[in-house]
């Protein structure tokens, strides 16, 4: 029985196998000959996709069960892109592209453009019913985008699918206040109307589309939301939960460990080397307990129940690379009020965490953003005007934040 190839080699061979496919055109790497270097993402993509999945296709297969049309209805993405759907057209049909929401499955729902565009994307069924994921179509960046959860864009002869290389696609996955991936909003268009924009586009568009996402996008079954990024809240079915700032403490612990809690160590992270009674302690977490309908086991404490975090989820963001749902979920350090030691190890943690992915960030945006909550960091302001161009108008804000913070 032969090996399996390394890395290398299954490189080597799906780059002759790309080349059988390619184009004759200019792409953006191009070496002489008129082929390109496949991108680490895009050669693994291949690798899995060729087989289940042939290149010779001509349009991606329908989904199972007809129709998507009470499917889209249905979806937490209706209302936010219905109220976007004016603007999503005019950038469609203006810049020459078609714009496509999926589900968080690769099943497109809901697609806008001009009526040449879209006759040209329905013969690849690029259309609502459309099976996009990895499995049924390959490389191209919807599938991408699910998967990773961060935005791709796929070009030309990077797409597996040959019927796919004359067109280039833009695309960022959909995050629900959970952090889950509820699906992606795509712009295509044919390859010679690439445009560096495009992608900026999507990642406003999505960002507008998430903070217009309302609970059903993360209702699930007795699910209780903790909000602690700077607030101090959990609710449940719309309703808040009448918990003590002590319990919202080791709720928020039990969120960010799920590991649980051994008791001594809980109790050092909530009291440290305070004397608290072991009754005190414990009546703590009885009243959390029951408020969640039995939800945090015993010995061990952990959280038994379903429980969505902000912070958490924005820790899963800037894991996946995701600064803009981290920072849209960031509303402030975490619990500030609260001076338990555990808490405010997490906080430092967290805080360290989203201004270094903002430093790292290339995009002015972020520093902006960050920087309404953070006056006095003048690092973060000086990072937002050397990413600023000079005939940004933005630049103003940033000069002054900075004045003030420089002033203190």
């Amino acid at each position: 029985m032969s090996q399996r190839p390394d890395l290398q080699q299954r490189r080597a061979v799906l780059e002759h196998e790309w080349s059988r496919w390619v184009p004759r055109l200019s792409v953006p790497g191009a070496r002489p000959g008129g082929t390109a270097a496949l991108r680490h993402e895009v050669t693994e993509s291949w690798a899995r996709s060729l087989s289940s999945v042939d290149p010779g296709r001509d349009s991606a297969p329908a989904a199972d069960g007809g129709p998507v049309h009470q499917r889209w209805r249905s979806s937490p993405l209706y209302r936010p892109v219905s109220a976007l759907a004016g603007e999503l057209r005019s950038i469609a049909e203006d810049a020459g592209f078609v714009t496509a929401v999926t589900d968080e499955s690769g099943t497109i729902l809901w697609t806008c453009g001009g009526a040449t565009m879209r006759r040209r994307a329905e013969r690849v069924n690029f259309a609502p019913g459309g099976r996009w994921d990895e499995q049924a179509m390959g490389t191209n960046a919807l599938s991408l985008a699910l998967r990773t959860g961060r935005p791709s864009s796929v070009f030309s002869a990077e797409h597996l699918v040959s019927a796919l290389h004359g067109w280039v696609c833009y695309c960022a996955p959909v995050h629900g206040p959970d952090g889950r991936v509820l699906g992606v909003l795509d712009l295509s268009t044919t390859w010679d109307r690439s445009h560096p924009l495009a992608m900026s586009t999507v990642r406003t568009l999505v960002s507008t589309i998430e903070a217009r996402l309302g609970p059903e996008a993360v209702s699930r079954p007795g699910q209780v939301r903790l909000t602690c990024l700077g607030a101090e809240q959990a609710e449940r079915g719309g309703r808040q939960l009448p918990l003590r700032p002590r319990q919202l403490e080791i709720l928020a612990l039990l969120a960010l460990e799920p590991d649980g809690f051994s008791p001594e160590r809980l109790r050092a992270a909530l009291y440290g080397d305070r004397p608290v009674t072991a009754s005190t302690f414990k009546a703590e977490v009885s009243h959390l307990r029951r408020a969640l309908n039995g939800g945090v086991s015993p010995r061990r404490y952990a959280l038994t129940a379903p429980v969505s975090c902000d912070a958490v989820d924005a820790l899963r963001a800037l894991e996946q690379g995701d600064t803009d749902t981290a920072l849209r979920l960031y509303g402030g350090p975490l619990l500030p009020r609260s001076e338990a030691p555990g808490i405010e190890e997490w906080r430092t943690r967290l805080d360290v965490a989203v201004r270094e992915a903002v430093l790292a960030s290339a995009r002015p945006e972020h520093a902006l953003r960050y920087g309404e909550r953070a006056p006095y960091d003048a690092e973060i302001h000086e990072h937002a005007l050397r990413l600023l161009d000079p005939e940004d108008t933005r630049r103003a804000i940033a000069a002054g934040r900075l004045t003030t913070a420089l002033r203190d």
